[in-house]
């Protein structure tokens, strides 16, 4: 017998009690405004939300959020200020340094200011590589948690998606938070 053997055989033989599982009781969280919860969520991760005002034009919403954007890349429909049709490009990356890009989102979460993206577009570098984001929304589309997320049918059938909360940023450098290291600078959830 070998010293694992014994080492086994001994622990075996001590004979430890029996310990029943703890019950698993679960209440997921709930906002009674996810709205809110959502949009603080969202600026603490370094984003904004806007909401499209009664009367107000796509167009209209784009320039209030970003009314320095020159180049704008978009497919949305109803979207005219568009400059750059990002299923036209053929070579993805013309779409960095794009000034804004403004895309489909299919629904936030509250408990992270996160949306999720489904790839709509031909080349997913435009939601990493443009200096800002504006992500539309359905102003009816926010979730509670996670874990409501994850089980609609938006994330469940899907070529590439992501779940983008805030800026790009990154604190690795000398401990200093650094919002765009490596995506966009500026990212606004546009509710629809």
């Amino acid at each position: 017998m070998n010293s694992k053997e014994e080492i086994l055989k001994k622990l075996a033989a001590d004979g430890m009690p029996e310990c029943p599982y703890p019950e698993f009781s679960f209440a997921p969280q709930h906002f009674d405004r996810p709205a809110e919860v959502f949009a603080q969520r969202l600026e603490a991760a370094g984003g904004r939300m806007a909401t499209l005002q009664p009367g107000e034009t796509l167009d209209e919403a784009v320039r209030r959020c970003y009314p320095e954007a020159r180049t704008i890349a978009s497919n949305l429909p109803g979207l005219t200020c568009a400059t750059v049709d990002p299923d036209r490009v053929e070579d993805p990356r013309l779409l960095v340094d794009i000034d804004l890009g403004v895309i489909a989102g299919s629904f936030g979460v509250a408990e992270n200011g996160a949306v999720w993206i489904p790839q709509t577009i031909r080349h997913k570098a435009l939601y990493f590589g443009a200096t800002a984001l504006l992500i539309v929304i359905p102003h009816d589309a926010i979730v509670d948690t996670m874990h409501q997320a994850v089980a609609r049918p938006e994330v469940d059938d899907f070529g590439f998606g992501c779940f983008m909360s805030g800026p790009s940023k990154t604190a690795d450098i000398e401990q200093a938070l650094v919002f765009g290291a490596h995506g966009p600078m500026s990212v606004t959830v546009l509710l629809r």
